[in-house]
């Protein structure tokens, strides 16, 4: 596979992890797809195996994003600034501290957000754990899941 196609499947990753934290913008379907493309293209047992791991990881994911309780951002007061940061530094937890970091990263985010936007420790809390209430958990499980997938095809290409 040439690395013009390598490049491109991992701009539509990155596309599809940047999809999940905005609204309307389908960030698991789009990782997905870009998987899917991977697969096509490379054809190996590795490549496909990695599409069937996607798959059941995305679906499960999206399974437990609808048993989550879930209220709309702007009633909780959350803005989109303040998810787009959240999913920033999840990302950044991510790799730090693989896997487990995207949850510190996460929460972090939306707290150092509310707190420069709100100023203070107390008011900035009670907004981040209204945050998490209303959207964070499930944007939370659908970046980890996305993350996963990435990470999974990014060691496939390395080390296939």
């Amino acid at each position: 596979m040439g690395t013009g196609q390598l490049v491109l499947d991992g701009l539509v990753l990155l596309f599809g992890l940047i999809g999940v934290l905005l609204p309307g913008v389908p960030g698991p379907l789009i990782v997905w797809a870009g998987v899917l493309w991977w697969s096509m293209a490379e054809k190996t047992a590795v490549a496909w195996a990695l599409l069937a791991g996607a798959t059941a990881v995305l679906l499960l994911s999206q399974a437990l994003r609808w048993l989550l309780p879930s209220r709309s951002m702007s009633g909780a007061g959350i803005t989109r600034g303040t998810l787009l940061l959240a999913g920033c530094a999840g990302a950044v937890g991510f790799v730090v501290v693989p896997v487990v970091g995207a949850v510190p990263g996460f929460v972090a985010g939306v707290y150092v957000a509310e707190r420069a936007r709100l100023g203070a420790h107390g008011p900035a809390w009670v907004s981040t754990r209204n945050a998490l209430r209303a959207t964070g958990y499930a944007v939370l499980v659908e970046l980890v899941s996305c993350l996963l997938v990435a990470g999974a095809w990014l060691a496939a290409v390395i080390f296939a």
